[in-house]
């Protein structure tokens, strides 16, 4: 563990953006033949080729953790264990809670794009369809909102909601929900006629820490993404997040910090390969 910690504080304090990075990437590990490392693999048809998995980063990170790992003891440490660790390492050091990561995750052998465009859930999904996405991989609606929460920190494209600030009616107007004055803000960072490709930070106040301001933001309008602003429409997900977004400024810092460890143990245990199946892979990026 002090090897992962040691490599993804190294690689931090040059780029502070590759914490939201890999933890993205364990999600994105997980929600694809579940927390087996199936994400790293490179090939034409492999996960990341995806779609959905646009703009995925931290993978050097994971090689150099598994290249030192490697030197010392061999074919102990699988890579989803790492990217298990990282992604707890990352949450860490932008100033959220720590947990214990249970290991023994053992490598995947499959690794397909299909897979993933099927799996992972999209951005312009209704809550419906996320929940049951989240349900068929053993999490609930608090899971969700928890996870969800991981927003607190990262970035997006533009593309991923221009159609938000310029032509969300048919007549050309905004995404009512959002906040109207944050509409310009929007506008001035995402220009209508640009490539799409500026970034934009999914927590407008405190886009590098760790904390509960998504859920503030939700609440009052200012979510980014269309799926994060649903939160605050759909029956199930709206009191999950106001209870986070709380008023009490001690009480629901604690309760999100107690929460979102609980449900990363639990999405890091989706379809785990552990005994003979699946292998301890030399070389993250490829099978053995």
């Amino acid at each position: 563990e002090g090897i992962v910690r040691s490599t993804v504080q190294a690689y931090f304090s040059s780029d502070p953006t590759i914490a939201p990075g890999l933890l993205r990437l364990h999600f994105h590990d997980c929600f694809v033949q579940g927390c087996d490392g199936s994400v790293l693999i490179l090939g034409l048809s492999a996960e990341r080729t995806s779609l959905s998995n646009t703009g995925l980063r931290g993978f050097e990170v994971i090689d150099d953790a598994k290249e030192q790992l490697e030197s010392i003891c061999p074919g102990v440490v699988s890579c989803a264990d790492i990217l298990a660790l990282a992604a707890r390492d990352a949450v860490v050091l932008t100033g959220g809670p720590s947990w214990r990561v249970p290991l023994g995750r053992r490598d995947g052998r499959v690794s397909s794009a299909l897979d993933a465009s099927k799996s992972l859930p999209s951005p312009l999904e209704s809550i419906a369809v996320q929940s049951q996405k989240f349900a068929d991989k053993g999490l609930d609606d608090h899971d969700l909102v928890t996870l969800l929460g991981a927003h607190t920190i990262g970035q997006t494209d533009c593309r991923f909601f221009q159609y938000r600030i310029y032509n969300f009616t048919a007549t050309g107007n905004s995404d009512p929900s959002i906040n109207q004055a944050f509409v310009s803000q929007l506008q001035t960072l995402c220009p209508k006629n640009s490539n799409g490709l500026n970034k934009v930070a999914l927590d407008k106040d405190t886009p590098s820490n760790f904390d509960v301001n998504f859920f503030k933001n939700i609440r009052d309008g200012y979510g980014v993404l269309e799926s994060d602003q649903r939160l605050l429409g759909d029956d199930t997900t709206r009191s999950i997040v106001l209870n986070y977004a709380g008023n009490i400024r001690g009480l629901f810092g604690v309760r999100f910090s107690l929460d979102f460890p609980k449900a990363m143990v639990k999405m890091s245990n989706i379809d785990v390969k552990t005994g003979y199946d699946g292998e301890i892979r030399y070389i993250c990026s490829k099978f053995n």
